[in-house]
């Protein structure tokens, strides 16, 4: 029987990974949200890692803009604490999944970015989050998996996709930046992702290091917007192009966050499919249940 441990279990990809878990009757599960686990407190993080196979950390500081003025405790979150979850791991053998972003890259690219391409984050989130990267390669050279996603939507958090078909209630146009491009990826999609390769890291099958877990393809937010006002049955040509510098923000964001999915071929795994399919198999989807449905 493999022990499992979730962390940020209250969170949209959190949640998602519970319900693939479930599935597995070989697999026991510890779900550790925000308020039952402090992941920035390290002698908490060893009390919870202890007795289990498996972390699957998904705890994170998610707020792009607040990190731009409060670098410092998104990188306790996103630096200081995977080390604490690293260490632990180092110290019991347990295997850890940590999850990542695209927001490591410059986004200034023409090419899918490689998984062992520079990184070079342009604000302080990325920053953050290259920091966990860089400690679960030093501290679990073996047992160390990094996972890269982007523009991930599901049922259990905001998301891009719920706040489109919510806007559509209330506007009768939408302006959407149509100059920034990556892979819209179904968090539920992600979870199934993550466990296939816990799995094949258990088995000997699928090296440590870094893995792009994003789905296939490329959009802008504009093309994903329409997609999904197709799928929920409204008129795309709601849906108008516009571009970044109509929504400033305190942080800048890439401009390209498409990443390439060659190495889980050396995990005898494919990558995730199109992003076209799993939207569609997030609005047919019955488990788990979305707010796609528009009234």
């Amino acid at each position: 029987m493999t022990r499992v441990l979730v962390t940020g279990a209250g969170g949209m990809l959190g949640q998602d990974l519970l319900a693939v878990l479930a599935n597995r009757s070989d697999r026991t599960v510890s779900a550790a949200t925000r308020a039952e686990l402090d992941i920035t407190d390290a002698e908490a993080v060893r009390a919870a890692v202890a007795g289990h196979d498996v972390v699957f950390n998904t705890a994170a500081w998610t707020d792009v803009d607040g990190a731009e003025q409060a670098e410092a405790a998104a990188t306790a979150v996103n630096g200081d604490a995977v080390a604490h979850l690293a260490r632990a791991c180092a110290d019991t053998g347990a295997r850890l999944v940590h999850v990542s972003t695209d927001y490591v890259f410059p986004g200034n690219a023409d090419a899918p970015y490689a998984e062992d391409a520079p990184t070079d984050p342009i604000n302080a989130y990325g920053r953050s989050k290259l920091a966990g990267e860089r400690a679960v390669v030093r501290f679990l050279p073996e047992t160390g998996y990094v996972v890269r996603t982007a523009w991930l939507y599901g049922a259990h958090g905001p998301n891009f996709v719920a706040t489109m078909l919510r806007l559509a209630g209330q506007r009768e146009h939408l302006d959407v930046v149509d100059d920034q491009q990556g892979q819209p990826t179904w968090s539920y999609a992600l979870a199934t992702q993550l466990v296939a390769l816990a799995d094949a890291a258990l088995a000997g099958r699928a090296p440590a290091g870094i893995y792009h877990g994003t789905c296939s393809g490329r959009t802008t937010w504009y093309g994903l917007a329409r997609a999904a006002f197709a799928l929920a049955g409204l008129d795309p040509e709601r849906i108008r192009p516009t571009t970044s510098d109509r929504y400033p923000r305190p942080a800048p964001r890439p401009a390209y966050s498409v990443l390439g999915h060659d190495r889980w071929a050396v995990a005898g795994l494919p990558p995730l499919p199109d992003w076209h399919d799993t939207l569609s198999d997030a609005f047919d989807s019955p488990t788990p249940p979305a707010p796609w449905k528009v009234a």
